[in-house]
């Protein structure tokens, strides 16, 4: 059954994820949180299938699936994919009450750490195509085991938080791959690595029995015809006032967080 006040919540992260392309795990999860009152781990499970099935729609688009960078996104693979078995494993041995602690600290740091690189994103762009230009012979041979040393580190949070993908696997790229990588193939490639972590993630929440499928549903129902309505409208909003603007709130949400 379709819960209204979950599909309006839906409605409206939908509304900010097709305005500013944020709105996924670093909103949704501290808002099921710390305003609905669901336990930290079934927010992350739910809100990680929630990710999977928009996600999965978002790379069906044509105009994203002939930008995906698929050399990039296997090496992120690489490092993400066991990542996410190792957090779920970790989730898996030790007792609910502190997973539900460790879950509500980390995703408080990882929402600090999501605002930063939202306010810094530009300057790290900066700083990768200094490090590409200075040193172009080591970054090709250190391309590779970096980026799977960043993915590892994004399937373990991702899972444990849900949170990263999206702000944080961005920025991750933008240093690695500055020139390789524009914006429109950047966003394209990030999508189509984050369907298989959330889909693993979710997966192991789902065994765990922490995926709510009632709020999944309600989620869902709200936030289609979000994404689509916002993709129809024009918000002549400066990028760097969205980002300080998110970046306030995801402080903001950690604050909360870290007052439970």
């Amino acid at each position: 059954m379709i819960d209204p006040i979950y599909a309006m919540v839906g409605l409206l992260v939908g509304l900010l994820i097709g305005w500013t392309g944020i709105g996924g795990g670093a909103v949704l999860t501290p808002l099921l949180v710390t305003v609905f009152g669901q336990s930290p781990t079934i927010a992350v499970g739910t809100d990680l299938a929630f990710a999977a099935v928009t996600k999965l729609a978002g790379v069906a688009l044509p105009s994203v699936r002939g930008r995906i960078d698929w050399p990039v996104v296997g090496r992120l693979a690489l490092g993400s994919i066991p990542g996410a078995v190792l957090a779920l494993l970790a989730l898996r041995l030790v007792p609910h009450v502190a997973a539900n602690t460790a879950t509500v600290r980390v995703l408080a740091a990882m929402l600090l750490a999501t605002a930063a690189a939202l306010l810094l994103k530009e300057r790290i762009r900066q700083k990768g195509v200094q490090w590409t230009a200075e040193v172009v012979a080591a970054t090709h041979r250190l391309q590779t085991p970096v980026t799977v040393g960043a993915g590892l580190l994004l399937g373990v949070a991702v899972t444990l938080t849900s949170v990263g993908a999206g702000a944080l696997g961005t920025t991750a790229l933008v240093f690695l791959y500055p020139l390789r990588l524009t914006a429109p193939r950047l966003v394209a490639t990030d999508i189509a690595h984050a369907i298989p972590l959330a889909i693993i993630g979710a997966a192991g929440h789902a065994a765990f029995g922490d995926v709510n499928a009632t709020l999944l549903a309600s989620l869902v129902v709200g936030s289609i015809p979000g994404v689509l309505i916002a993709s129809h409208l024009t918000l002549r909003i400066p990028e760097s006032v969205q980002r300080g603007a998110i970046a306030l709130m995801l402080v903001a949400s950690a604050w909360r967080l870290l007052k439970l």
